[in-house]
């Protein structure tokens, strides 16, 4: 079977499944803009595709969006006919279409089997649009037509795709109906046999101090320090948190980008911004207490998840962070904010405990009831490990899965599309 892969920073979602297939004897491709020429990784030959043309100048504010998906696709297009000429016919093709780049390619291979990975649908009802007033739009019912209009993308995928894949089912909902009906839930996968508990591990500060076990230490981890992950929430409650724990290491881990939503104003990082609000709250003592560390390799973070006795996450309705899973599969004990993507992992008192979102004093509170209680801390451990192991698994579950996922797009008669 001939596989063509599609992901602007391939192999995002990709990383595991497409050497699995490669494994099986299969034969990989991947365009993707990450590399600038012809090469291979893990027995996937990567193909670059570039950007060929700017946008354009005076294009109406609400088409931004598409211009540039458009403009990936069709710099996409443009590799893959020259792919097609030199004799490559793909049996599947497997995207991730939120950048657009895959949106022309039935028209190249009209007897491909295409494969989506359904990432979210916007809409200004039960999601991310909205859901936080301090950082919403002045003007609701324009952000509504905005959002449709964003849209054209998915839309323009759905006449295409023959199957979809979605790592969660909030993610899968947030889809209408008639794309939910091709949509298979497939996480991703995490290898708990990499990512488990690990009673010995320490972990070295900048300042050369070492944690262990018996240390009280809080974990917030986010790929970048933003809005979208509660990033404000917890940094308002810090100051309450380090009076209420005057023991608990705080280590803080991400970047100052953007990895979603809108950018801070005036050039500053919301990083920054919010050290700014709570730093005068903060005694220096306490202030002391408060490690950020910005990014870090992967073995690292895996210390981090293992060491810490109280792991807090929060995200708006939006897209579940890897990183909530691994801290689970590592016996993390979390503490999350009660929204709809974490309510399908998170049962509150039995794989963690939750809390309103924008509540930082109730944030504190369970906080404190898991750094009070060791057995409460080892049973939730235990279980929030037990669901990831049985239901996120890399090797016994998810992987499996996405192998099958991928033998029944192949057997099945390509979508024909009307033009």
């Amino acid at each position: 079977m001939k596989v063509l892969f599609i992901h602007q920073n391939f192999p995002g979602q990709f990383k595991h499944l497409a050497p699995a297939l490669v494994a099986k004897g299969h034969e990989a491709v991947a365009l993707t803009l990450r590399v600038k020429e012809p090469t291979r990784w893990q027995g996937v030959k990567l193909l670059p595709y570039e950007i060929k043309r700017k946008p354009g100048q005076g294009v109406h504010p609400w088409l931004v969006d598409f211009e540039t998906k458009l403009l990936r696709a069709e710099s996409c297009y443009i590799a893959a006919r020259k792919l097609r000429d030199q004799g490559y016919i793909p049996d599947v093709i497997v995207a991730h279409p939120g950048w657009g780049e895959s949106m022309f390619l039935r028209d190249l291979w009209p007897s491909a089997r295409i494969g989506l990975y359904y990432e979210l649908y916007y809409s200004s009802e039960d999601n991310d649009v909205g859901f936080d007033p301090e950082f919403s739009k002045a003007d609701e019912q324009t952000d509504a037509i905005r959002l449709r209009l964003k849209n054209l993308n998915n839309m323009m995928h759905s006449q295409i795709a023959d199957m979809g894949i979605s790592p969660t089912q909030f993610q899968a909902d947030s889809f209408p109906e008639e794309y939910r009906q091709i949509i298979d839930v497939i996480h991703d996968g995490i290898d708990t046999t990499v990512v488990k508990p690990n009673a010995e591990v320490t972990y070295r500060l900048g300042d050369g101090r070492v944690l262990t076990r018996d240390d009280e230490v809080i974990t917030f981890v986010n790929r970048n320090l933003e809005p979208y992950r509660g990033y404000h929430v917890f940094m308002r409650a810090l100051p309450e948190l380090l009076k209420a724990r005057p023991n608990a290491q705080v280590l803080i881990v991400g970047g100052d980008g953007v990895s979603y939503g809108s950018r801070p104003p005036e050039g500053r990082s919301w990083k920054q911004i919010f050290i700014d609000e709570v730093r005068g709250q903060i005694s220096t003592p306490n202030w002391n207490r408060v490690h950020f560390l910005n990014k870090i390799p992967y073995d690292q973070f895996l210390r981090l998840l293992q060491i810490s006795k109280a792991h807090v996450y929060l995200t708006y309705p939006f897209v579940l962070s890897w990183s909530l899973i691994e801290a689970m599969a590592a016996g993390a004990s979390i503490v999350a904010s009660d929204t709809a993507p974490l309510r399908e992992v998170i049962r509150h008192g039995e794989t963690g405990r939750l809390f309103p979102f924008f509540d930082g004093n109730r944030m504190v509170d369970e906080i404190c009831t898991v750094l009070d209680s060791a057995d409460m801390r080892a049973q939730m451990g235990a279980a929030a490990r037990k669901l990831a192991v049985e239901t996120y698994d890399l090797q016994s579950v998810c992987l499996p899965r996405q192998l099958d996922w991928i033998d029944r797009l192949n057997k099945m008669p390509p979508k024909k599309v009307r033009t």
